[in-house]
């Protein structure tokens, strides 16, 4: 595979091979309770729980290993508001590689942490698209590194989409496949492997409102352009690219999108009924539920992340 196509379904079984020592087998869970409340069948794909707290590190994984000798020793590098930059640095570190992260003013403490435990070399930029893009492209000029963009890249597709791989073994086929989009790779990634392996259950993206650049770009079949995003849910702050909306649209079948109340209300109730940490841009599919923008009876949703800043969850009014 090279950077200039699009993957495909053995990409993603290529994948899952090359990751297997690198990321955990996450577990489903389920709650009769939270089922009820959601008016479905819902099982929960916890990569809240995968090494680095996040699906990222499959992405980045298969994008490091996949990496020959002579690329690799010169490091990698991404631009990336958190779980991809802390995924990258991990993978990086497992490789014994450098690792140069591109991190935007103001990006979550805890993910900002996570970055320099694994050894990642943090540039600072301004919170902007242009901006993080600009110090990437200088980064990796200077340094020689391969940038490993954090959703426009196959390599890094191929491995969001070996979460599927796995939950096809773990479960029954569902009615409806629930996943967040920020840049879209996870949907990308995922909507390929359902069309193979599900090939009857809708696959629908969901994104907070104040982000909506997806689900615009999605229904008007041309990328809009993602300006001053305002959501809680700071994963999902990216936006679409050729690739990732090319791919959408030939494998999903939906983009809805969900308000900020219903995201805290999706996100406290992971924490009370399922007893997960999970950060706010996990409980996106869930508020799609609790606000009746997807219905179906049997249905699988990717909790993503589980990177919250425990001092500032949105429910507590002293920080909100």
């Amino acid at each position: 595979m090279s950077a200039d196509v699009d993957p495909q379904f053995d990409d993603l079984e290529a994948a899952a091979r090359r990751i297997e020592p690198y990321v955990r087998r996450t577990p489903v869970l389920s709650s009769p309770e939270l089922s009820r409340t959601l008016g479905a069948g819902v099982e929960f794909k916890c990569e809240n729980l995968q090494a680095a707290g996040a699906f990222k590190s499959r992405g980045a994984c298969n994008a490091v290993f996949a990496l020959d000798a002579a690329a690799a020793a010169h490091g990698v590098a991404t631009h990336s508001s958190g779980n991809h930059a802390a995924a990258l640095a991990r993978a990086a570190r497992l490789r014994g590689i450098p690792s140069y992260i591109v991190m935007p003013r103001g990006a979550a403490r805890i993910k900002r942490a996570a970055v320099e435990a694994y050894g990642g070399r943090i540039t600072e930029c301004e919170p902007s698209l242009a901006a993080r893009e600009s110090a990437a492209a200088e980064l990796v000029l200077r340094s020689g590194a391969t940038l490993v963009h954090p959703y426009d890249d196959p390599w890094v597709i191929a491995g969001q989409g070996t979460i599927v791989l796995e939950l096809a073994v773990q479960v029954a086929a569902p009615e409806l496949v629930l996943v967040p989009v920020g840049g879209g790779g996870l949907l990308a990634g995922t909507a390929l492997a359902c069309r193979r392996l599900w090939p009857q259950a809708l696959v629908i993206g969901v994104e907070p409102a104040g982000a909506d650049d997806a689900c615009r770009s999605f229904h008007g079949g041309e990328l809009v352009a993602q300006r001053d995003p305002h959501t809680i849910a700071d994963g999902l702050r990216g936006a679409l690219s050729a690739r990732t909306l090319r791919l959408a649209r030939a494998n999903v079948d939906d983009i809805v999108t969900v308000s900020e109340d219903g995201i805290v209300a999706a996100m406290r109730l992971l924490f009370d009924s399922l007893k997960v940490v999970v950060e706010a841009s996990a409980a996106v599919p869930v508020a799609a539920l609790l606000e009746g923008r997807a219905r179906a009876t049997r249905v699988a949703v990717i909790l993503t992340g589980g990177n919250a800043d425990l001092d500032t969850l949105p429910w507590i009014p002293a920080v909100r």
